[in-house]
Formats: structure tokens, sequence, C-alpha cells
């Protein structure tokens, strides 16, 4: 049996010649790799960042960002200028870290494993979301930006492998994929307490079995 198709759109919830010394335009308009040691401390910074958030919330000071990262606080105003925009670092940081993590998926598991894996990280993410959502609410401009940038990625990454899954022959879907993210994080609204990303684990495999295409032997039953 071909699997079923989905369709629809759905949203989740902006005249001289060249010297004999010029620089190609190609090599000039490159941008210059950050050295490893600054990579270092933007990367420590952003870890940093978001648990001093989530414990402390929107009031912490940068000075103690900077010292539990091990940072001067020169070092973190060269990455993030204002405090708004080590907040939006935080959560373009996590955003970007789940799409590579479904490319990363595509080449070490099975289609129908990767889908399970990344739907597991998207708990995860939501939860960072809302430890975060007092700083990202802070923001001068409202999170409201952020949101509208995340949301066609979380959409495109999941379709991408929820399409994979599907071409497998191993799941089939006769409605958009992305309902299944907006059920996980169902869970975290509907009932955010303690425990709700152990729900949204369960639910993510109760998902997955649901989907599973029927084996040809039990469709001749």
């Amino acid at each position: 049996m071909p699997p079923f198709k989905y369709g629809g759109s759905l949203r989740l919830s902006r005249g001289a010649q060249r010297g004999i010394c010029d620089v190609p335009d190609s090599i000039a308009a490159k941008p210059r790799k950050p050295r490893a040691d600054a990579q270092r401390n933007r990367d420590r910074l952003l870890q940093v960042a978001k648990a001093a958030f989530a414990e402390i919330g929107p009031a912490v000071s940068l000075d103690e960002i900077a010292r539990r990262a091990g940072v001067g606080i020169g070092t973190l105003y060269r990455h993030f200028p204002t405090r708004d925009a080590l907040v939006e670092g935080v959560y373009r940081n996590e955003t970007r870290r789940l799409v590579e993590a479904a490319a990363n998926l595509d080449k070490t598991h099975a289609p129908v494993d990767a889908l399970r894996a990344w739907m597991l990280m998207f708990v995860d993410y939501i939860a960072t979301k809302q430890v975060m959502a007092s700083a990202l609410n802070a923001l001068i401009a409202g999170p409201s930006d952020l949101y509208a940038a995340s949301g066609p990625q979380m959409i495109a990454t999941m379709t991408r492998l929820a399409d994979r899954a599907v071409a497998s022959g191993e799941i089939r879907l006769d409605f958009d994929p992305v309902d299944l993210l907006r059920a996980l994080a169902g869970v975290a609204n509907v009932a955010p307490t303690a425990n709700w990303q152990d729900s949204a684990r369960i639910l993510v495999d109760v998902l997955i079995a649901g989907l599973r295409a029927p084996r040809a032997a039990d469709e001749g039953l």
C-alpha cells in the first residue's frame, strides 16, 4: 500500500580595471571564522546564561553570568553588547542546535528512529523555552520576532523528517506532521507540572506507534 499523503499548510502556537593587489570579491566577502578560543567563550556564555536565566530569572546581572562562565565582563560584551542580545542569542542557539540535530540524526538513524529521537529533543526544546519565558518576555521588543523566526524552522525540520519516514514505508500520515509537535506542546501547556516532560516523552512513543504502517500480512487479514 502506498503511504498516505498529507497536505494543507498549518502554523505553529521577520569602471576602472581591478588592480593587481585587489582582493577578489568572492574572497573579500567571505566572513572570517571566529578564533577557536573566542567560539569556546561564546558557547560557554550561552550555556551559562541559559542556566542563570532559568535559575535566577531575567534580573540576573551580566557580571554574574560572566563570573559563572569564567570570563571577564569585557569578553561578554564583545559577544553580546546588551542583555537583550544575550537572551536572543541563547534562544537562537537552542533553535539552531535542534535544527542541526535533525541533519545528524538523518545520517546516523533509520528514518523512523530519527523522527522519534528528534521529537524527544523537541520536548527538551519546549522545556528550555518555558524556563526562559521570563527572560524572553523581558525583551524590549518582546519575543514575537524570535518565535516568528523559529517557527518556520521547526515546521521545515519536522516535515523533512516525517517525509523521510513516510518514504521508507514504515509510517503513514494522513495529516500535517506539524500536528505531532502541536500535540507535544499541548502537554506542556495543558499540564505544566514538574513531570510534564515524562508525559510528553511517553506521548512520543504513543504517536510513533500509531503512525506505523500495517504490515502486508496484517493488511491481508
